[in-house]
């Protein structure tokens, strides 16, 4: 995402990704979700790495975001 103003936050799998978007909404941030695979397939190209995902937030809430990640990892 070249100038956007979402910035890459998070890369992990399918679960990782749900449940940290899910704690993220509960602090009313709502990540953009990248999952390539997804796109290959709609495309229908071969499936690169299921199992991987890209969160971006807005660079307003990067500050914020970071702290939620910390916390949610250490609490895993």
């Amino acid at each position: 995402m070249p100038d956007s103003d979402y910035l890459h936050f998070f890369t992990g799998s399918i679960v990782e990704v749900l449940a940290l978007k899910q704690v993220l909404a509960e602090k009313e941030i709502f990540p953009v979700i990248k999952d390539e695979s997804e796109s290959a397939r709609l495309a229908g190209f071969g499936i690169f790495n299921p199992t991987v995902q890209q969160v971006f937030l807005h660079k307003d809430e990067i500050e914020i975001g970071e702290k939620i990640l910390h916390h949610f990892f250490k609490h895993l």
